[in-house]
C-alpha cells in the first residue's frame, strides 16, 4: 500500500453538467445554497470567481464534522474541467498533497460528471478518501435534483407542447 493514490467517481446526470461546472467554477456560493446541509459557504480569498488562479475557502460538513478547505482554482472552460489544489484545511492534516478535478462530458440528454482525487498521504495509517468521493457524488445529485423540472413544471411544459 503506497502513500500516493488516485480515485475516480463518475455520476451520470440529466440536469446538464455545464450547470454543475459553472457552479463549482464561478458560483460556489450557489453550491452552498443548493446543498446547505453539506456546504455552508465559500469565501473568495484571492482573484475573482471563475478566474484561473483564484483562491477560495469552503466551509462544509463531512462525516458529521464541520471542516474547511482552502483551494487554488484552475478552470478550463474549453474542456469543461476544473482543478482544485488544496492549500490549507482539514484534509491537509491527513495528506501532503490533495488535488480534486471536476470534469463534465456531454452525451446527448445525459452528461457524465467525473470527480478525480489525486493525493499523497502523510502516512500509511491515512485512509483513501472514499467517503469524500461519495460526498462529491451526493452533492452532484443534489444539484441535479435542484435543476431538474419539478413535476408541476414538467406537466406545464408538456401541456405547452401539446397545445402548440
Amino acid at each position: 500500500m503506497g502513500l500516493t493514490g488516485k480515485m475516480v467517481k463518475q455520476i451520470e446526470i440529466r440536469a446538464g453538467g455545464d450547470v454543475i461546472h459553472e457552479l463549482y467554477c464561478k458560483n460556489q456560493t450557489g453550491v452552498a445554497k443548493i446543498t446547505p446541509g453539506k456546504v455552508h459557504g465559500c469565501d473568495l480569498h484571492h482573484g475573482q470567481r471563475g478566474d484561473h488562479g483564484s483562491i477560495i475557502c469552503w466551509d462544509y460538513t463531512h462525516e458529521g464534522k464541520r471542516k474547511k478547505a482552502k483551494q487554488h482554482v484552475e478552470p478550463d472552460y474549453e474542456n469543461n474541467t476544473t482543478k482544485f489544489t488544496m492549500l490549507e484545511g482539514d484534509l491537509m492534516e491527513l495528506y501532503k498533497t490533495f488535488v480534486i478535478t471536476l470534469s463534465v462530458e456531454k452525451h446527448g440528454e445525459k452528461d457524465l460528471v467525473t470527480w478525480t482525487t489525486e493525493y499523497e498521504k502523510l502516512n500509511e495509517d491515512v485512509e483513501d478518501p472514499a467517503s469524500l468521493m461519495d460526498f462529491f457524488a451526493e452533492m452532484t445529485k443534489d444539484i441535479e435534483a435542484h435543476h431538474l423540472p419539478k413535476p408541476a413544471e414538467a406537466e406545464a411544459g408538456a401541456e405547452a407542447v401539446a397545445c402548440a
